[in-house]
């Protein structure tokens, strides 16, 4: 799992996550730390393993940790984050050992982690999943001021 690594350590990629991580030290509401990263990426993987789901565990974890790093742009330029990150993933990835194949996966799971659509490819249908099911509703402080839907929130522990 040296790409993953490789992902972590990319200047531009630090640049990114330091100014989101920057721009979040206020927020009341759930961050996106390397922290919910991770989790996603777990989650991800233990879908995958559970359905006998074809998809990469180094591919989970790279499209995790670049699933939200669009974000600070969002907050500085209003750019959608899945679009921002896009662009920013398509540079972090261009410098990497990855195939063409393979950029378009995780780029494309990065443009629809915002989705529902069951018709996804799979990779794309497990980032969303545990994106959504990452959160812990039942335990965050600000739960009633938060945007999402109640049908959204999870307000049990998910597995």
């Amino acid at each position: 799992m040296t790409r993953v690594q490789a992902i972590w350590q990319h200047p531009l990629y630090q640049k990114h996550l330091n100014a989101l991580t920057r721009l979040e030290s206020d927020r009341i509401f759930c961050r996106h730390t390397p922290e919910h990263f991770l989790d996603v990426a777990r989650l991800a993987y233990i879908f995958a393993l559970e359905r006998n789901l074809d998809c990469s565990r180094e591919l989970i974890y790279c499209t995790a940790l670049l699933h939200d790093i669009g974000r600070a742009e969002q907050y500085t330029n209003g750019i959608p984050h899945d679009e921002a990150g896009v662009s920013i993933a398509g540079q972090i990835l261009s410098d990497l050992n990855f195939t063409e194949e393979e950029k378009s996966q995780i780029l494309n799971a990065i443009g629809e982690h915002r989705s529902s659509n069951e018709n996804l490819p799979v990779l794309s249908r497990l980032i969303y999943e545990a994106d959504k099911k990452s959160r812990n509703c039942f335990l965050c402080p600000a739960e009633k001021e938060c945007y999402w839907a109640p049908e959204k929130k999870n307000m049990t522990i998910q597995y």
